[in-house]
């Protein structure tokens, strides 16, 4: 809640208070944009070897106090300590490789002369769009902000930094620790507050804006940076699944379903939600994963719902499951106790339920069995997300996760992606567009700027008006040679 221009954060599980921010309005948001946008030209100015030193000089601070930030991330959002220190470690992943690979990815780069434009060179450079901003989300505040910020910042902007409202403290922790390894100038910033400031980020002179949230808001956030054809990259929800073969290892299987589904208490947009295993198998996996779920504790490895609103979201999920014909063989509706929710694991559930069709966000998992691998990539695909996906398998797991319409896919594994910095990581249909990680990620925070230089006088002028019949008639010749043969 706000009080006083400031806004509270609470931790869900007990509703202490963990800390207090300013709220910015849309004055104060202009603001902060026009700051990074004088700071740009000092960052921009030390060249991808000065911000490389600098960016492992705030890897390095993560490192140093990865305990004191995984402690604020679960007094903030409830989520236990060691998945902190889990999630505190991808983020050192991705900052290092941007860090790190920046300079080879975006420097210019020559590209091979084509022959009738022979008399000219040619290279492509990657310029920073100048002030990025990034809106981040609750559910993972550390990893998920800094993969677009560390890319962001590798490729030259600035960033002015929007926090959920749920965990702005984290937020500001990491903007305030920047600061401390990048004094000079604000290159790192964060604004606070609702909705309306994050509309006033879009709106306020950013060169691009990077997303991570629901899909609804990300609609929101594209009409917004619509008014001004401000480029976003938008990582929204899912609804993945895992594929379970005949020739799996089932108790691995079950291992990772258990984790992709539970961990982060399934707050997680691309946590397992779904699972399809083979006639074959498919006792045994329903087996080990209620033996494997039933271990998990409320409090303990599975922490609090964070947002208070989503625990009627996966009750109606959970009950309209069973009200359709589903069976739960673990928890149920019951499970459903504020602010938890104890693993629950459905069977024999209606393609056509909420639970199969919405992203439930919570410690869930249907489990369906299917004839073979053909109908269960079918079943996986028949949804309107395409984040990620897991496949396991001995014999043809590269085949099945090709098929999979996904961003990513884990094979006997789950989540295993998200942990590589130089992958790239987004979805697909309404699960988003654009990359952030990887080379493809680099070169969503930079535009490509085409020079060609003359170095010689050319033998086939066309583009002139000083072109004679004779010259035409050669370049006519030139292409047919050159290109009228059959492929």
């Amino acid at each position: 809640m706000i009080e006083d221009g400031w806004l509270l954060s609470t931790n869900p599980a007990t509703g202490d208070e963990a800390g207090r921010v300013p709220v910015a309005d849309e004055k104060a948001v202009v603001a902060a944009v026009e700051r990074a946008k004088a700071a740009a030209i000092w960052w921009q100015s030390i060249g991808f070897e000065g911000r490389k030193v600098r960016l492992l000089r705030w890897r390095t601070l993560l490192v140093e106090r990865i305990q004191e930030l995984a402690e604020l991330a679960h007094s903030e959002a409830g989520k236990p300590v060691t998945d902190g220190i889990i999630e505190v470690t991808a983020a050192v992943e991705h900052l290092d490789w941007a860090a790190k690979n920046a300079k080879r990815v975006l420097g210019p780069r020559k590209v091979r002369t084509r022959l009738l434009l022979a008399e000219h060179s040619g290279h492509v450079e990657y310029l920073p769009f100048g002030v990025v901003g990034v809106i981040g989300p609750w559910n993972y505040p550390i990893v998920t902000p800094i993969g677009p910020i560390s890319g962001a910042l590798a490729a030259g902007n600035t960033v002015v930094f929007k926090p959920s409202e749920y965990t702005p403290v984290v937020g500001q922790w990491l903007a305030d620790t920047f600061a401390e390894v990048v004094p000079e100038h604000p290159v790192l910033q964060a604004v606070h507050g609702f909705g309306d400031v994050g509309g006033a980020l879009c709106r306020s002179g950013v060169g691009k804006v990077s997303f991570t949230g629901s899909t609804a808001t990300g609609k929101k956030v594209m009409m917004a940076c619509a008014e001004n054809l401000v480029p976003v990259v938008i990582e929204a929800g899912g609804k993945d699944a895992l594929i379970v073969d005949a020739d799996a290892d089932v108790s691995a299987a079950a291992e990772a379903a258990v984790w992709g589904s539970m961990t982060n208490a399934g707050q997680t947009c691309i946590g397992i939600e779904r699972v399809y295993a083979v006639a074959p198998v498919y006792d045994a996996f329903v087996e080990a994963v209620v033996e494997k779920a039933g271990k998990l504790r409320t409090g303990q490895e599975i922490g609090p719902i964070t947002m208070p609103k989503q625990l009627d979201i996966i009750r109606d999920h959970i009950e309209d499951a069973l009200a359709k014909g589903g069976r739960a063989v673990l928890g149920g509706a019951s499970s459903v106790q504020a602010p938890y929710v104890a693993p629950t694991v459905l069977v024999d559930v209606p393609a056509d339920s909420s639970e199969m069709r919405e992203e439930t966000f919570g410690p869930t998992l249907t489990i369906t069995k299917v004839r073979d691998a053909d109908e269960a990539v079918e079943k996986a695909n028949d949804t309107p997300y395409g984040l990620g996906g897991s496949v396991f398998a001995k014999k043809n797991g590269i085949r099945i996760a090709r098929r999979l319409r996904s961003g990513m896919v884990a094979v006997n594994g789950t989540l295993t992606f998200v942990g590589m910095g130089n992958l790239p990581f987004g979805g697909v249909g309404e699960s988003g567009f654009g990359r952030i990680h990887g080379e493809d990620g680099l070169r969503e925070f930079a535009r490509p700027k085409a020079i060609t230089v003359r170095r010689a006088k050319s033998l086939l002028p066309a583009m002139t008006f000083e072109r004679t019949p004779a010259q035409v008639q050669q370049i006519v010749k030139a292409l047919r040679l050159l290109y009228g043969r059959k492929p």
